[in-house]
């Protein structure tokens, strides 16, 4: 299965945006592998960074986890405010205690305008972003989180398995 569309200005991407080897990851912000694969990438991210672009695009599993969907439109909102890798960070590292309210906390933790966050999170498009990250997924072959891609191409392992990969083809 390859990759639609393909990333695009509207991706959320950090590395090194020029790069050649792209990373997507479908990720779902309570789903437990999603979340032990989070440690396995901030590792890939830091030793790799600077010959890797990587992009995350939002799969809420909403039937199975209740706070995935509200976490990810939690993060669009923080974009709005630059800040969207600072709140995707923050709700991996605390996944367990995800609930609406605690993004708020997390929200002010890493330095948001609370009020303008308030009004954010209700904005259509960011839901619209959220369901359009979805729809690409499912048109992409997505059918759990994690998933990854490489360079467009389905990639049929986890975290573990791309840190290995990509250390044996990165020099």
């Amino acid at each position: 299965m390859s990759l639609k569309p393909s990333v695009s200005t509207t991706d959320h991407a950090q590395g090194n945006l020029k790069a050649d080897l792209v990373i997507v990851e479908y990720g779902d912000y309570q789903c437990p592998y999603c979340g032990a694969a989070y440690p396995v990438l901030k590792e890939l991210m830091k030793e790799y960074g600077s010959q890797v672009k990587f992009v995350f695009r939002n799969f809420p599993l909403s039937e199975m986890h209740q706070y995935a969907r509200v976490a990810a439109i939690a993060a669009e909102a923080a974009d709005l405010q630059g800040k969207f890798w600072e709140m995707h960070d923050a709700i991996y590292e605390n996944q367990r205690n995800l609930d609406e309210l605690y993004l708020f906390r997390l929200a002010e933790n890493i330095g948001l305008n609370i009020a303008q966050f308030k009004e954010d999170i209700q904005k259509a498009e960011l839901e619209e972003k959220v369901d359009s990250d979805f729809e690409s997924g499912i048109m992409s072959g997505v059918n759990g989180t994690p998933s990854f891609f490489i360079n467009g191409n389905k990639f049929n392992g986890g975290a573990e398995d791309l840190l290995e990969l990509i250390g044996e083809n990165v020099s």
